[in-house]
């Protein structure tokens, strides 16, 4: 991931968003992954920058269309 992407991770239970790089989260918290994941991959898109979904325990295994860059979804 490289700086200024966006990654949506948790703590303690609640999901948040983040710009790589940057210590502070972007916008609210969520109380679900599914929540969290939907507004930053939006943020992602108007980006134009990559997403990624990160879990306390580290990055995700998930290989979701949540973990492609936004340019190659369009088509």
């Amino acid at each position: 991931m490289a700086a200024g992407d966006i990654e949506t991770f948790q703590r303690n239970g609640i999901w948040f968003n983040r710009i790589q790089g940057e210590s502070h989260t972007l916008g609210s918290s969520f109380e679900t992954q599914e929540e969290a994941v939907k507004v930053g991959r939006g943020a992602a898109v108007a980006r134009q920058v990559a997403h990624s979904v990160r879990t306390e325990e580290g990055p995700s295994t998930d290989d979701s269309v949540y973990d492609r860059h936004p340019r190659d979804l369009i088509g």
